[in-house]
């Protein structure tokens, strides 16, 4: 029965953590962002995101966003930069047509910083992205 089961593979979807500038509070912030680098729009999009390590875990976020035009993107959450130093994982769900699909996105502790920037698709911004 489970073997049955077929979960089709999540493309062109992406998490990215960047650091832009807040204009009003003028702080230099880190935000997490949903790309939907797709030419279809995306449906019931469910996130659910935390932070852990050995010894600890920050409490659990959700977020839903009822749709997600194609080669567009939205802003998950702000992030301290506290959270660094933990695993971060964003386990996302979304429907495409009639499929359901489902994958964790995670950035390994310590990997988001300064030094580690790209260009991000869609987005004229640098951070870390995570396929």
């Amino acid at each position: 029965m489970k073997k049955d089961i077929q979960i089709p593979k999540v493309e062109d979807v992406y998490v990215a953590v960047v650091n832009e500038y807040n204009d009003i509070y003028k702080t230099q912030d880190w935000n997490a962002y949903i790309i939907n680098d797709k030419t279809v729009d995306l449906d019931v999009v469910l996130i659910v995101t935390n932070g852990y390590s050995k010894d600890k875990t920050t409490s659990v976020f959700r977020k839903k966003l009822d749709k997600l035009p194609a080669k567009s993107y939205a802003k998950i959450e702000l992030m301290q930069e506290e959270l660094f130093a933990l695993n971060n994982q964003f386990k996302v769900t979304f429907f495409e047509g009639n499929t359901m699909y489902d994958k964790t996105f995670l950035f390994r502790k310590n990997t988001i910083n300064l030094k580690a920037l790209q260009p991000i698709p869609l987005m004229e911004s640098k951070g870390i992205l995570v396929k």
